[in-house]
């Protein structure tokens, strides 16, 4: 009788030592695994432009637009009397709601996806004032 007890509960003892040793194995390497995620995670930035950067941004109207008149955020069209904001570098127009809506979140035009640097607010106003 202990023979069939002992040929029974051996191999259960031993199958479960095992399985608790492997399951001890998953959770250290997830552990590590979350650990070096958590290292190398850089901190995320500020991806959009400022307020201030917004306002330097050249606004004008639809029939100024140089490069079409559909806005490619909300796709509609661009009228004549509608506000516009001009990117520099790529003079791509969109709505100014838009546009300031998109360019809060993400930085870059829209159509291209070129990066947007805003002119300087200082060289805008010197210009303006300097004499000739």
């Amino acid at each position: 009788m202990l023979s069939v007890i002992l040929a029974l509960f051996l191999p259960c003892v031993g199958m479960s030592a095992v399985f608790l040793i492997y399951l001890f194995v998953l959770w250290y390497v997830a552990r590590r695994e979350i650990n070096a995620l958590a290292r190398s995670v850089k901190p995320q930035t500020k991806l959009g432009l400022s307020e201030s950067d917004l306002k330097k941004l050249p606004t004008v109207t639809g029939k100024d637009l140089v490069l079409g008149t559909d806005c490619a955020v909300c796709l509609d069209e661009i009228r004549d009397e509608d506000a516009a904001t001009m990117v520099p570098g790529c003079n791509h127009g969109f709505h100014k709601e838009c546009a300031e809506m998109w360019l809060m979140r993400s930085g870059e035009c829209p159509l291209c996806r070129a990066k947007i640097q805003p002119p300087p607010q200082d060289l805008a106003s010197s210009s303006e004032n300097s004499p000739v």
